[in-house]
């Protein structure tokens, strides 16, 4: 039995499929028969299929069978099997009816035998109405001259969709396209964009003539009833136009029109009790209906949503996250008011007043904290969303390696804000691909060091305070330290005299360079020497940070360190040569001070020591250009993630604050170190800092502290 969680999401996501189908029922319902929109037929048909694989996911196989039956219909509509008629209209907006009772009693823990029994009729109604009517004895396709090499490649639908626009005696044409490698799927959607409004693309192939090395050609079937002329404008650069057919088409003689019923009563009113309402019908051919009648729920109930979610665009909260920013400088602003005027309390201002503007203004700081975590438990979403998708990769991408490697998951209920969660996929599968390429070895190599034949890889995550721990591990072949070494000097990225004296961590982060591969050659899973830069980027990006442990023919584990949020977040102000910047406090460890004279510098460095830890030592105004004062003492913020760990000189404590972090543009944008900005309650703009980023910008080898414009 699923989660209850779990099962409400289910819920929630077939209500909103029931909503697609009803909907795009009732446009082909007003549309009628005439030559239905393909495009929305394919929309449909893809809804059913989703229910279907929804609800046997979740073991709910009455609905899984009566999706399918509907979705079987839906195919042979489709692919022009069966027509479309006011029987089948009828048989599928039953169906609708019969999916929002059974989902209604899959909410609340029943299955009654009623509605399997329902399900069970109209799932051979709609098998027998997905049988249609016998097609055209002569296929119209051989009238016209096609080549039968462009026929052989064709689906289905596609030649269902050609035989359509051949009965209409409209243009058909071969559009041949030819773009650079570089930017083909951009111009190939911008021709597709062009072309649409004038006809139908019905099929896009790789084209028999292939380009050259640099470019790749496709040929695109289209169909039009525009002049050859007007079709002939609208192509984009590259693409040439080409008579499909050898014979001129005509049009075939449309089959005469039905009568048009005078009113249609809905499925449902020979069992209602006087709620039907009378609409008129699409033009659909006359044709006797036999479809069981289904009794459905009450009335208030199958009108009531399923569950009580809702789902919200992103953007929509990212609105609401900038409100809340806003009143929290307001806030802000009234407790600076009310601090003053209980200072200078007197005759004109009576102290009371100061004291009352307090305690309304702490009123309001409880109620904006109560909003700041239900808006931000809202953007939480389970890791399992994109874990589960990397499972189903993982299983394809194992059985085309043909090696031996168990796949473990875990942490897939661990939270993290949605925008996160989103931009998790790629570099996750990055990894994931190179622990499959270049860690797991084959069964014969493991049993030969003595190591089971089955490989694992595993994915696992976990919270741990405000930063979420996700970890690709192997127990394959480890990184060859030698082979990294010998790269990166011939790549010119260090010297041979720069890796002798790296630490063994450096070295491994290295890989992370970009170009940087250690593979002699060139598989499908990795190897291009792209990919590891990409994860670094995109993590700098949500303020994360990677890390490398390996040993040689033991295994490899990435550490991913990454915020909760990016939302709303408390930030540690402190001032630095006259100007204000915001630390995450979720990366503060603690603050001391310490004196000059503690100094030391190793290896160019600038180190402190706290409790017998040693730990690099950067001065901020060093870093971003500012002028820096003497001092005999330095307040020193300790900033973490994962297991580095940095010291920050500063100047000045301001105290903390909530604020709301917005992206930088301009030359601003690209500043290692710096993730945003934030406004305080006085409405000056300070920059926030990024700690990841620093860390992996001043703590690499050789790192430049040539200073920043960030001020």
């Amino acid at each position: 039995m699923a989660a209850p969680r779990a099962l409400t999401e289910f819920i929630a996501e077939a209500n909103e499929i029931l909503e697609v189908l009803g909907r795009e029922l009732l446009v082909l319902e007003e549309a009628g028969a005439s030559d239905p929109d393909p495009d929305r037929l394919n929309a449909v048909f893809r809804a059913a299929h989703s229910l279907k694989g929804l609800a046997s996911m979740f073991g709910l196989e009455t609905i899984a069978r009566l999706a399918h039956r509907a979705e079987d219909l839906l195919d042979a509509l489709r692919l022009g099997k069966t027509p479309l008629n006011q029987q089948l209209v009828d048989a599928l907006s039953q169906t609708i009816d019969v999916l929002q009772i059974m989902l209604g009693e899959a909410s609340r823990g029943e299955d009654s035998a009623e509605s399997r029994e329902q399900a069970e009729i109209l799932g051979a109604e709609l098998q027998r109405v997905a049988l249609g009517t016998p097609g055209d004895a002569i296929d119209v396709l051989d009238q016209v001259g096609i080549d039968p090499q462009v026929r052989a490649v064709f689906t289905e639908f596609e030649e269902h969709r050609l035989r359509e626009n051949v009965k209409k005696g409209v243009g058909l044409w071969k559009v041949r396209a030819v773009f650079s490698l570089d930017d083909f799927d951009t111009r190939l959607s911008q021709l597709n964009g062009r072309l649409k409004p004038l006809g139908e693309v019905i099929s896009t192939l790789p084209s028999s003539q292939p380009g050259d090395d640099s470019s790749i050609a496709f040929d695109l079937i289209f169909g039009s009833a525009r002049p050859e002329a007007e079709v002939e404008a609208s192509l984009t650069e590259g693409a040439v136009l080409s008579p499909l057919t050898s014979q001129p088409l005509a049009a075939l003689p449309p089959p005469p029109p039905p009568p048009a019923p005078k009113r249609r009563v809905p499925a449902w009113d020979d069992v209602s009790s006087g709620t039907g309402s009378a609409f008129a019908p699409g033009p659909f051919p006359s044709a006797p209906s036999t479809v069981m009648r289904i009794a459905p729920a009450p009335v208030e109930t199958s009108l009531r949503s399923l569950t009580n979610t809702v789902r919200v665009d992103i953007g929509r909260l990212d609105g609401l996250m900038n409100s809340i920013g806003e009143l929290l400088l307001i806030r802000s602003n009234i407790e600076r008011i009310a601090e003053a005027a209980r200072q200078v309390a007197g005759p004109s201002l009576p102290k009371l007043w100061g004291q009352e503007l307090q305690r309304e203004a702490r009123a309001l700081e409880r109620r904006l904290d109560e909003l700041q975590k239900g808006v931000l438990d809202v953007r939480m979403v389970p890791l399992g969303q994109v874990f589960d998708k990397l499972a189903r990769l993982m299983r394809r991408l194992v059985r085309e390696s043909g090696k031996d490697v168990m796949f473990e998951v875990s942490g897939g209920d661990v939270e993290l804000d949605k925008l996160i969660v989103e931009e998790l996929s790629d570099p996750l599968m990055h990894l994931l691909r190179n622990a499959l390429d270049h860690g797991a070895e084959r069964p014969e190599e493991r049993l030969k060091q003595g190591k089971a034949g089955r490989a694992t890889i595993g994915l696992f995550a976990r919270q741990q305070g405000n930063h979420v721990i996700i970890e690709v591990r192997d127990d394959g072949a480890g990184l060859d330290e030698a082979r990294i070494r010998e790269v990166a000097v011939d790549r010119g990225i260090v010297t041979r005299e720069q890796t002798e004296e790296m630490e063994r961590r450096d070295l491994l982060n290295l890989v992370f360079q970009a170009g940087f591969s250690t593979r002699r050659d060139v598989s499908e899973l990795s190897g291009r020497g792209v990919g590891l830069d990409v994860v670094k980027t995109n993590l700098q990006r949500l303020s994360g940070l990677i890390d490398i442990t390996s040993r040689r023919h033991e295994g490899t584990t990435f550490t991913l360190t990454l915020p909760l949020t990016l939302a709303i977040i408390r930030a540690l102000m402190v001032a630095v040569s006259g100007r204000t910047y915001a630390i995450p406090l979720n990366a503060v460890l603690e603050i001391v001070s310490v004196k000059t004279g503690e100094l030391r510098t190793i290896e160019r460095r600038e180190v402190i020591e706290v409790r017998g830890q040693t730990m690099p030592f950067i001065r901020l105004a060093r870093v971003f250009g500012l002028p820096e004062e003497q001092r005999a003492m330095h307040y020193v913020v300790i900033v973490g993630l994962a297991q580095q760990r940095l010291g920050l000189a500063i100047d000045e404590l301001i105290g903390q604050q909530d604020i709301v972090t917005k992206p930088l543009s301009g030359r601003l944008r690209d500043i290692p170190g710096v993730s945003g900005a934030t406004e305080l309650g006085d409405r000056r703009a300070v920059l926030v800092l990024d700690i990841g980023a620093l860390m992996e910008e001043l703590l690499r080898p050789q790192a430049s502290l040539e200073p920043r414009t960030a001020g």
